[in-house]
């Protein structure tokens, strides 16, 4: 990771660490960047979640670019996979989505997405990084060489739309959800979705006001969709996050579907319908290893990478597999999109539910869910703490311990944020009790090397 770019872009508190000075010199540093690839101006797509602070990003976004001579096509509040879709489908240069997914509404983000659909390469990155860091003043277009802002770019959401309904195939009538749109950028989208198909969908918490995005909802909170579905008999619950490219569901029962059982559900589904390359799925060490014996009773090939869309997405590119994805409900599907969507997520189940003909329990129950604890231990942000603690072969020897005492029937990882000043100690084991006792040690530990 830069100094400014993290796993998901660049994040941070809106007016402490965010400012709309940098959010300028982003602007500035990517047209920049742009025009060397390009040899010309460049065109740079915007989108952004329903945040009290994402239009003053975008505004400042768009004046850095334009001054140094890009021009700006803003969708407006729109799902960060929008964003993608609809700036390889415009041929612009480059997307920005101003998210900060499903943090809480002070926190936002800038994310730059490639011509092509794809986060930017590292290099890129730290080209941006170098530009904005540098202190130096740059030379801004004057004359006709200055940018515009293009206009008639908000009804791009209905091409958005119209591309996730073509994606499915199945007899929905029937079929009663209740939607949770995180008081975030599915708001804008969701309800023309779900109406257009042959269902009923109600909604809750699609109402943003700018300071309720995330909060006590969407994928992150779950409760009250829990409860929402039981109450109301529904089919299925269907949780997005702020910015909507992960999604989580909830069965008839009220019990969460999270994105292993996600992942082993429709990977069955596409298997079925021969569009499984490799018979493939691939996953994240975080995994659980319920999908573990999924895969291994299926005759399944279960590919883990590092934690992270990102890593996810280039192992499915470089061996050409089409379903991949974390526990949190980031699920990529590359035969329809170049990263998570949450939309997409939730027909794509729907289609996997349909065809099932059983209850969300039931087809849900082909992969189990080993009792999970995962605890978060705070470190020092500076002076290199966490590169200490994991280098550490006391912690290792302490983790190897605890392994065998879990006799191969359970697992333990112990990683570092790639985003926060903490260690992740996550344990499974075949009960509650003992994942907690074995995570809580590892944790205590942790805090005294």
């Amino acid at each position: 990771m830069g100094k400014l770019f993290g796993t998901d872009g660049i994040r941070g508190v809106v007016g402490e660490t965010l400012t709309a000075e940098l959010a300028y010199r982003v602007g500035q540093a990517i047209t920049i960047v742009l025009t060397e690839q390009k040899g010309g101006a460049p065109i740079i797509s915007i989108g952004k979640d329903t945040r009290i602070s994402s239009d003053m990003l975008e505004s400042a976004l768009m004046a850095g670019i334009c001054s140094m001579g890009g021009s700006v096509m803003p969708f407006g509040t729109i799902p960060t996979p929008a964003v993608a879709f609809l700036t390889v489908q415009e041929e612009a240069d480059a997307g920005i989505v101003i998210s900060a997914s499903h943090n809480p509404y002070e926190h936002n983000g800038i994310k730059i997405f490639g011509g092509q659909g794809y986060k930017i390469s590292d290099e890129m990155e730290e080209k941006v990084e170098n530009i904005v860091l540098s202190g130096e003043t740059l030379p801004v277009k004057t004359h006709d060489q200055i940018g515009m802002r293009l206009h008639g770019m908000r009804q791009m959401k209905s091409d958005y739309i119209s591309h996730l309904l073509s994606t499915v195939d199945c007899d929905m009538r029937g079929l009663r959800v209740l939607v949770d749109c995180a008081n975030g950028a599915s708001s804008a989208t969701a309800p023309d979705l779900f109406g257009k198909l042959p269902l009923h969908a109600d909604f809750i918490f699609d109402k943003p006001d700018g300071v309720n995005i995330n909060r006590g909802c969407g994928s992150t909170h779950m409760e009250t969709l829990c409860r929402g579905v039981v109450a109301g008999k529904y089919d299925l619950g269907i949780a997005f996050d702020g910015d909507a490219d992960r999604c989580l569901l909830v069965d008839e029962k009220g019990s969460v579907i999270d994105g292993d059982k996600v992942l082993a559900v429709c990977g069955r589904s596409m298997r079925r319908r021969g569009i499984l390359n490799g018979d493939a799925i691939v996953a994240t060490v975080m995994s659980n290893l319920g999908l573990h014996e999924f895969c291994r009773k299926g005759d399944y090939r279960l590919v883990c990478t590092d934690v992270g869309d990102r890593h996810v997405l280039e192992k499915m590119i470089e061996c050409g597999y089409m379903i991949g994805g974390e526990q949190s409900g980031h699920t990529i599907f590359r035969e329809f999109a170049t990263t998570g969507d949450g939309e997409l997520t939730a027909l794509q189940f729907i289609q996997a539910y349909c065809e099932a003909g059983v209850p969300a329990s039931e087809l849900v129950s082909c992969c189990a869910q080993y009792p999970q604890e995962l605890i978060n231990v705070p470190v020092s942000a500076v002076g290199g703490a966490k590169e200490r603690i994991m280098g550490d072969e006391r912690l290792w020897e302490q983790v190897r311990k605890h392994e065998d005492a879990l006799h191969g029937e359970g697992r333990i990882l112990v990683r570092p944020s790639g985003t926060e000043a903490l260690i992740r100690v996550m344990v499974e084991a075949k009960t509650v009790e003992t994942a907690h006792t074995v995570a809580q040690a590892l944790a205590d530990f942790i805090k005294n090397i």
